[in-house]
Parts: structure tokens; sequence; C-alpha cells
């Protein structure tokens, strides 16, 4: 299994669901490790990734393009004076796809935030391309907020895979009690998990 993961915001979860998704596919016998092109801000993420995968995979072979500020991968860059290079970034990811039977490749922020004045992490992900998955913050706003990114995923010819409702907390509200619900009426890209605080594992329904 091969998926790009995206969120509908920074913050919602993105590096918690793809360590989840990583130890599942190992678990059920897939040779899975988990990158993350561009990271900015301090790494922790990418040791989260790494620690997923038994260490397989050193920072720098997860991590190739990071910065220290923690802000948007464009104004990260001006800060250090650099610029990244898209093209490049996937290139990379073709020399190491025939290594693994199984990648996740986890974006930076949300599906639009900018990589360059140009190109944006939806572009990354294009010139990728593989199938999309969606974390989605469960509370008030998330119906709109993933409606609109599934719409931009396929406006770009690209697989909207699946949902993820990350419940960041634990206090339950009449949003996050039928966000599922209502994107399941709204929508054909199924709510493949919905995950809580803490959570360790989560369950494949196919292995």
């Amino acid at each position: 299994m091969n998926y790009f993961i995206t969120g509908t915001d920074t913050g919602v979860g993105k590096t918690f669901f793809t360590a989840l998704l990583t130890r599942a596919l190992r678990k059920a016998g897939l040779d899975t490790a988990a990158l993350k092109p561009i990271c900015c801000g301090p790494r922790e993420d990418v040791h989260i990734l790494r620690a997923a995968a038994d260490g397989e995979l050193t920072p720098d072979e997860i991590n190739p393009v990071f910065f220290d500020l923690p802000v948007a991968p464009l104004l990260a860059a001006r800060e250090a004076r650099r610029e990244v290079d898209l093209d490049g970034l996937a290139a990379w990811f073709q020399r190491l796809r025939p290594q693994r039977r199984s990648w996740l490749v986890e974006g930076a922020g949300g599906w639009l935030v900018p990589i360059t004045a140009e190109k944006t992490v939806a572009d990354l992900a294009t010139l990728i391309g593989l199938p999309v998955l969606i974390v989605a913050a469960n509370r008030l706003g998330c119906l709109n907020h993933t409606l609109l990114t599934i719409e931009s995923i396929r406006a770009r010819g690209l697989e909207c895979a699946g949902l993820v409702l990350n419940n960041l907390t634990d206090e339950q509200t009449f949003a996050t009690q039928t966000n599922r619900q209502i994107l399941h009426e709204c929508s054909d890209v199924p709510v493949l998990f919905e995950i809580n605080p803490g959570q360790q594992s989560i369950e494949l329904a196919v292995a």
C-alpha cells in the first residue's frame, strides 16, 4: 500500500496517524516505511516516523529538506535563503520507490500550503502521484475543510482514497458526534479510521 497523506490544516495529526498506519501495515507483513519530504521546525515528526518503521531509515533518508522555522515551507525557505526543488524531491522519491513495496509520504501542513511562490503541497503530491489520504481534525469546521480538500485533490486528477477523522481531545460536541455521518452522506470518499488521543494502534480491514 502506497499513499500520500495530507491534512485539512496544520496540526490535525498527520504524523500521529502516519505512524499508526505504518505500524499497522508492518504488523500485516508489509515493509512499510514513512517519508516526510519537507519538515519545518523541530524534526520531532521525523523521529516519530523513523521509530514507527523500527529505525530502518535515517532521519535524512526520511526527510531530505528541513528548515528551522515552524512556518510554511515558502517562508521557511526564504528565511534560510533557499528554494525547494520539487522536481528534485519527485526524483528522490522515484529513486526510493523500488526499494520497498509500501511507502507512506506525509505532506507539510495542509493541501495547499505554499512551498514556493508558484507551487504548493498539492503540486508535490501530483509529482509523486500516489493515492491521497486526508487527515481531518474532528471538530466544528471539519465538513467544509474536508470537502474542499477532496474537491481540490480530484481537480488535480489524483485519487482520494479515504478520510481519517482525528479526535484531538476527549471532549465530545454535536459536531464531533455527527461529522462522520454527514461526510458519509455528502461524499463518496470513505472514512477509513476515526482515531483518538493516545491511541496506540489501528486495525486494518484487510491485511
